[in-house]
């Protein structure tokens, strides 16, 4: 795991590039504590550098340094990530020889051997940039789940054309070639959203590289011209399944994918929350283990939202060695700057995983382990009982008139809510009226359910919408959501819906750029490609039901875990942020929501954020804290990192 920034550019000004992507690689130098290492050549007519952090996790000889060259071919490779199938690749590749014992020499080898079909064979996170000197051409990879993040941007000058590529937006801030201004449809997708689907980012001329897909890049010597590949998907995951699985065979894929993630030369650990996903993935790492794993848990001082009881229980039947870490009131007044600082860009939730992760790695591990994925893959989340019950209500409203809708949704809000305060409730019921504009469209009652605000709201706040953003989304987005989720059951689509927009778009970055801030490789193995395919070919009743309780996962440890450890109401990993933004941050995020030139010059209407952050503080029914945060992130992050509309 580790930072990769680079570029290609017309013109042979090598101090010039040179000392941009040593500026983006020091601005990332969080990634790769480790080691850092960097490539340049001139070609003709273009420069080409590439730069790279490091965080030695396999192989921690300097055989494994990178950048790393293919001697025979010339071909050169920074890389960011791991293929955890690299032993089996590496067998493949047969009589090959290796100078290291890593993942990386096999990556390199594979694409000598055979060029892009061999990323389809990974198993694996990864973000990949390989400068081939056969072509004179820059190529960029991404994994098919997404779940390393990959950015890159176009200059284009009179005297000639660049791209620029970086692992988060921090090493194109850290350039010094790119202005510091807001993209508008990042920002209108911000703001419904509460995080920045790809691929729009919220740095103007930036944009997120689509999952599972290469681009490649060209120079031409006499013009400085750039020709930049459309993304061409090279795998994508799930693949529509040709046969139904059996749960036997997808808890056999479960136990390997755990198994493929255990390899490491430095310490590793586990996230364990004590709910369904993290402890299935505790036992199956302590059952393949020869050694005691390691697990971690946080617990706060508010009852509400303390779980590590549960977490102690697993981790007492399952005989691991555990650790609570308190995070207390005070640790986090001392401690949340430097937790928001770790967001590579604004979003309303994420900095839960910089404190376990500080913790974690505090304690001298390298690595761990997380049940991201359960909730998307087997049904875990409300949205699996509450969607199919709009779609219902919204088809049978399709043709009522919107005065009536309009009516009926008031009065609903009013009788389960009471007397609305100064902004109108801005969940459930608050969200009719937008539940009937959506006319059925399961695409649009899943981003009207999970919008942070209504759409009254919403064009009240923004004062410049972006045109091309629709409920949130880009074309772009909508149109593969559109793709993954023809042919599938409701069920199956709401999954692909969780999948593609809340894990993959939000929760994967968020950890990514959280744990990485503290230098710590965060594993996934219910993400891995072969299960998620695996799953895809469940029975639908088999993967969900009954809704909420993700009997696959349950049955996979049941001979380490009785199932009915997990029969309580779910709750997710929540910091109590309800409580501290009206106590322990109040003086700050009243200076931030005041701020009426700040809001203006971000494109926000100061009226409207400040009656937020009032109602917020008088109890208005139905503004939940993840409201305010979220325009406090976004406040918070453009005035420090200086990025104005």
């Amino acid at each position: 795991m580790c930072g990769i920034a680079g570029v290609l550019g017309a013109g042979h000004d090598l101090s010039r590039y040179r000392g941009s992507v040593t500026r983006m690689t020091a601005a990332i130098a969080h990634r790769g504590p480790d080691d850092d290492g960097f490539f340049e050549a001139q070609p003709p007519g273009a420069t080409v550098v590439l730069g790279h952090r490091r965080l030695s996790i396999l192989d921690l000889s300097n055989a494994a340094h990178q950048p790393m060259q293919d001697p025979a071919s010339g071909i050169w490779i920074v890389y960011n990530g791991e293929v955890f199938n690299f032993a089996e690749v590496r067998a493949e590749l047969g009589a090959t020889q290796f100078t290291s014992t890593g993942d990386t020499e096999v990556v390199l080898k594979a694409y000598t051997r055979w060029g892009v079909a061999a990323f389809a064979k990974f198993r694996g996170m990864f973000a990949i940039a390989i400068w081939d000197p056969r072509d004179n051409s820059l190529l960029l990879v991404r994994d098919a789940l997404g779940i390393k993040p990959l950015y890159y941007g176009v200059r284009r000058t009179e005297t000639g054309d660049s791209l620029w590529f970086g692992s988060e937006i921090n090493a194109f801030l850290g350039s010094e070639e790119f202005p510091r201004k807001l993209d508008p449809e990042g920002l209108s997708s911000y703001l419904w959203n509460g995080f920045i689907p790809g691929p729009a980012t919220l740095l103007a001329g930036v944009q997120l590289m689509p999952a599972g897909t290469v681009m490649r890049a060209t120079i031409d010597a006499e013009s400085g011209k750039l020709s930049l590949s459309a993304p061409e998907r090279f795998r994508k995951c799930p693949t529509a399944p040709k046969q139904r699985v059996s749960v036997a065979e997808v808890q056999a894929e479960l136990a390997r994918a755990v198994q493929l993630r255990l390899v490491s030369d430095v310490p590793l650990g586990v996230f364990l929350s004590g709910g369904v996903d993290s402890s299935v993935i505790t036992a199956l790492a302590q059952r393949t283990s020869e050694t005691q794993i390691r697990t971690f848990t946080i617990g706060f001082d508010e009852a509400q939202y303390d779980e590590t009881r549960f977490a102690r229980t697993v981790a007492d039947k399952l005989g691991t060695a555990h650790q609570e870490v308190r995070l207390s009131k005070a640790v986090f007044a001392n401690s949340w700057r430097a937790a928001l600082a770790s967001l590579d860009q604004p979003t309303f939730d994420g900095i839960n995983t910089y404190f376990v992760s500080r913790a974690v790695r505090e304690a001298g591990l390298t690595v761990a382990l997380a049940g991201t994925g359960g909730d998307e893959l087997f049904g875990g989340y409300t949205s699996f009982k509450e969607l199919p019950r709009l779609l219902r209500l919204s088809r049978n409203f399709r043709a009522a008139p919107r005065a009536l809708t309009r009516y009926v949704s008031h009065l609903a809000s009013r009788v389960q809510q009471g007397v609305p305060g100064e902004v109108r409730p801005q969940t459930r019921w608050g969200k009719l009226e937008d539940v009937f504009a959506a006319e059925g469209n399961l695409t649009n009652l899943y981003q009207v359910s999970h919008s942070l605000f209504t759409q009254n709201v919403l064009s009240e706040l923004n004062l410049k919408p972006a045109p091309g953003i629709a409920q949130g989304l880009s074309a772009e987005l909508r149109a593969e959501l559109a793709e993954s989720c023809e042919g599938r059951g409701v069920l199956e689509s709401i999954g692909e819906l969780e999948r593609t927009l809340f894990l993959r778009e939000r929760l994967l970055r968020d950890s990514d750029c959280t744990s990485m801030r503290v230098g710590l490789e965060l594993r996934v193995p219910l993400l891995d490609e072969e299960l998620v395919d695996l799953v895809a070919g469940l029975d639908p009743s088999d993967r969900f039901e009954p809704i909420g309780r993700k009997s696959v996962l349950r049955g996979a440890v049941a001979d380490q875990l009785d199932p009915s450890l997990f029969d309580r109401p779910k709750a997710g990993f929540e910091l109590p942020l309800n409580v501290w933004c009206r106590e322990l941050m109040h003086d700050e995020m009243n200076e931030l929501f005041r701020d009426i030139n700040l809001c203006h010059r971000i494109g926000l209407n100061a009226e409207a954020v400040s009656r937020i952050w009032h109602a917020f503080q008088a109890g208005a029914p139905g503004l939940y804290w993840s409201r305010v945060w979220g325009i406090f992130t976004l406040l918070w992050w453009c005035r420090e990192n200086r990025v104005y509309a």
